[in-house]
């Protein structure tokens, strides 16, 4: 791809990149990557870390001259998090979108435990080894796709994958160079997977003119694919 990339699209737990497709094309300069062991990547699970997400993100980035906009959704909050306190002078901004911003010795695992209100956890289904877990096909669309086409559903429920537990148990390492990066946050007002108390509380000392709400569910991308592009155009200053 040429060098125009401006944005990076990173998709969350049991997701690829496949969930972009529909923002892909009204999002100029754009990609979406799988990563590790996601989408198809053909990564085995038990070989997945947070560090390797990381790395993955990393690999794409430095294919292009340009500071890049990464846009983490849900689970990605934390990897693109991590990615900023590693190459911090590569990325212009982070955009949340529903997602996990952690702190400092926070890992995503704790982070969800902290909510009052478990709203996936019930359709949760481990593998026998723990090394993984998938989402109840019969639950996931109320859980992640509430607000979407049925069209959409069918086509998310088709390619839903297992998503590896060590990444989302690891606690992040941020520090002075995750500071110095820009970030802003888009809340979902009627999430049904992170509820939207928990996303008001990981924003609530974050400047006002860094977050801002859309009336949807967890997965915009595909309830209000153009709005949500527009958002995004509109933080960086397009």
């Amino acid at each position: 791809m040429a060098d125009d990339v401006r944005y990076i699209l990173v998709h969350g737990s049991c997701h690829g990149a496949w969930c972009w497709r529909d923002v892909l094309p009204l999002l100029e300069n754009a990609v979406a990557i799988d990563l590790p062991s996601h989408g198809e990547d053909t990564t085995q699970i038990l070989d997945v870390t947070l560090d390797l997400y990381v790395e993955a993100v990393i690999a794409e980035i430095i294919k292009y001259s340009k500071p890049i906009v990464l846009v983490g959704h849900s689970a990605a909050g934390v990897t693109i998090a991590s990615v900023a306190e590693r190459i911090p002078e590569r990325i212009s901004r982070l955009i949340y979108l529903c997602a996990y911003a952690p702190c400092d010795g926070d890992a995503l695992h704790s982070m969800r435990k902290r909510a009052k209100r478990q709203l996936v956890l019930p359709a949760v289904l481990r593998s026998d080894d723990g090394l993984s877990y998938t989402v109840d096909a019969a639950k996931a669309a109320g859980i992640f796709y509430h607000d979407c086409s049925a069209e959409s559903v069918e086509y998310a429920l088709t390619k839903l994958g297992p998503q590896p537990t060590l990444p989302q148990e690891t606690p992040v390492k941020l520090g002075a160079n995750y500071e110095t990066v820009p970030r802003s946050f888009i809340l979902g007002e009627d999430d049904h997977t992170i509820p939207p108390e928990e996303q008001e509380n990981m924003v609530a000392d974050w400047p006002a003119a860094d977050v801002h709400r859309m009336n949807c569910g967890h997965s915009p991308f595909f309830s209000r694919p153009d709005a949500l592009a527009r958002l995004i155009e509109y933080i960086v200053g397009e």
